[in-house]
């Protein structure tokens, strides 16, 4: 029986004057510990993940040890069969999530984290607005009982939407969550300065709060959604029933692949009617490549991506 491959989401906002610096080594512990994923770095931070062994993991984290501004870098696990990864990648970034306004910055002023256990009182609270900060291809999949979905694309709408539907004078608590704690912590940087006094975020986010809340005592409904090839994950973090499109990238459910406008890696229920000819070309090009790669027993590329990856 193989052990499981640990998938490691990984961030932290942290002053790195040095990133660009740090690449070089950091790639190098990836490669050494033939770990896959993708870790972006950029001055304010850290952020991405990663899948290896449970010693190519320990032994990451170990090397983030040696910095003393990454000891406590936020750490959540959860485990598949298979590696959800094909390649091994360090970026360096403007933002390690983007959300495209000047001068937010969580490393001087973020909300106030909530752990998972003390989530469900939060959220009960009716005068609290509790609010999805991912994308609506992700809340479409599963969410808390109660959020509002702002329906963005990207998480650089969030601002404009926020400033279009909420006043800081009327929305007195504001709470917010994302997959893991990554963009509302940044949410929440931007909410306070746009005057939100009382602004909470689920620290760990999403994951952690599968991880350590009951099912039982769960406020979640649905699956998560992960940026990686499990697509989703359920409340006992194993993986869903979920696939991905690899033309248009949209979360396919069972129903979805079973409608008539479902072709493998060239077209869904979501974008078989929208796609441009010339990317559906490339589609069915990439999924020849996928299907010869995965024939030869070869890692292959999982599709093109329109969407930002790692905002978790």
């Amino acid at each position: 029986m193989t052990d499981k491959i640990v998938v490691a989401a990984l961030y932290k906002f942290v002053s790195l004057p040095d990133y660009q610096v740090l690449r070089e080594p950091l790639l190098q512990t990836l490669i050494d510990n033939d770990i896959k994923g993708t870790l972006l770095l950029a001055e304010e931070g850290i952020n991405g993940t990663v899948s290896g062994t449970r010693a190519a993991i320990d032994a990451l984290l170990a090397w983030f040890r040696l910095d003393a501004r990454l000891v406590d870098i936020d750490h959540k696990e959860s485990y598949c069969d298979e590696q959800p990864f094909y390649r091994t990648k360090v970026k360096l970034k403007k933002e390690i999530v983007t959300l495209g306004v000047p001068g937010v910055d969580p490393n001087q002023r973020v909300g106030t984290y909530v752990e998972p256990q003390d989530w469900n009182a939060l959220i009960s609270d009716p005068e609290v607005l509790l609010i999805d900060t991912r994308n609506d291809y992700e809340v479409a999949i599963g969410t808390f009982e109660g959020a509002i979905d702002p329906k963005t694309k990207s998480f650089r709408e969030f601002p404009e939407y926020i400033r279009e539907h909420f006043d800081p004078s009327k929305h007195k608590k504001v709470a917010m969550f994302c997959t893991g704690g990554i963009r509302c912590e940044k949410a929440s940087s931007y909410m306070l300065g746009e005057g939100f006094e009382e602004v909470y975020h689920l620290k760990g986010g999403i994951l952690k709060y599968l991880e350590e809340v009951p099912q039982e005592q769960t406020k979640w409904q649905g699956d998560c959604f992960v940026f990686d090839n499990r697509v989703t994950v359920r409340h006992d973090l194993s993986e869903g029933d979920y696939d991905q499109c690899h033309a248009c990238r949209t979360p396919i459910s069972v129903e979805d692949r079973q409608s008539e406008f479902y072709s493998p890696g060239v077209s869904c229920p979501h974008c078989w009617d929208s796609l441009p000819e010339k990317t559906r070309e490339s589609a069915r090009e990439r999924q020849k490549q996928i299907e010869l790669a995965r024939a030869r027993n070869q890692p292959h590329p999982i599709g093109r991506d329109p969407r930002q990856l790692n905002e978790a």
